[in-house]
């Protein structure tokens, strides 16, 4: 999907909300239980209920990889089953030496059809280059996030910065805003006037809002550029927002929710 594609359904829909598709077994309404195919299931089941609220997806690839080979099975199906009016992303946080990152990413944009991975920069360019060489997809890098362990390296002086904002700057220059996003945690709002000093037109994707504590408004108001530049996540406020029969329902109320507010905010510009 090309930006000027993202941006246009970002406006159709009144949204920037990605629908994080983490699914835990162990959290599986009980109802579902006896279900051989029980989290393809859940998964249709809150993606039919979230379509018209939300513009993308995001897939964490972990909680399908830690199921063996029928976890690629229902990853593929997943995706497929989201098909081509929404955003999907592939959150694998990959990263590897060149010909490594190659098979990456054919893994993920020629073998499964998604339209943006996760990927981690810390081994440097050439092992985001390979993401980059597909038109329409995009490498979303890891910038600021929001976990602990963001103090240990992210956080830490380098040269006359931080480490993340020069990893900002560095990476910035490897390709465009057509092809480039960054992951920014909603829980560092404070840092995202610099942000938008580095990287003014890029798209952030944005989780940690909703169950993590972030806050929707204020990633907003310091965040969002004139396209919107934002892809706010939100999962487990979404997919479990009822552990009971009801769960589809709930999950299109919550979705509705942030899509309401959301509009108020894209008003603005």
């Amino acid at each position: 999907m090309t930006r000027e594609k993202l941006v246009a359904l970002i406006r159709r829909k009144g949204s920037y909300l990605c629908v994080g598709l983490d699914t835990d077994p162990a959290k599986l309404p009980a109802h579902l239980s006896g279900d051989t195919d029980a989290i393809f299931h859940f998964n249709k089941a809150i993606i039919d209920a979230t379509r018209a609220a939300c513009v993308s997806y995001k897939i964490n690839t972990a909680f399908y990889e830690a199921l063996g080979a029928k976890g690629w099975e229902l990853m593929e199906k997943t995706v497929h089953y989201i098909g081509d009016d929404h955003f999907k992303i592939a959150d694998a946080k990959r990263g590897d030496i060149g010909n490594t990152s190659t098979q990456y990413a054919r893994a993920f944009f020629e073998t499964l059809p998604f339209d943006a991975v996760t990927v981690a920069p810390y081994m440097g360019e050439d092992s985001v280059r390979p993401f980059l060489e597909y038109e329409g997809k995009w490498a979303i890098v890891l910038g600021l996030t929001s976990n602990k362990g963001a103090q240990d390296f992210e956080l830490q002086p380098s040269g006359e910065g931080l480490l993340y904002e020069r990893v900002l700057k560095t990476v910035s220059g490897w390709g465009t805003d057509k092809n480039l996003m960054f992951v920014v945690g909603a829980t560092q709002a404070d840092a995202f006037i610099r942000i938008r000093e580095l990287v003014p037109d890029h798209f952030l994707l944005v989780p940690g809002v909703g169950a993590q504590g972030g806050s929707l408004e204020e990633v907003s108001e310091k965040a969002m550029n004139q396209d919107c530049g934002l892809l706010v996540n939100a999962s487990r406020a979404i997919i479990y927002a009822s552990g009971g029969e009801d769960f589809a329902v709930a999950a299109a109320t919550a979705a509705g929710q942030y899509q309401a507010e959301m509009g108020k905010y894209l008003e603005r510009f």
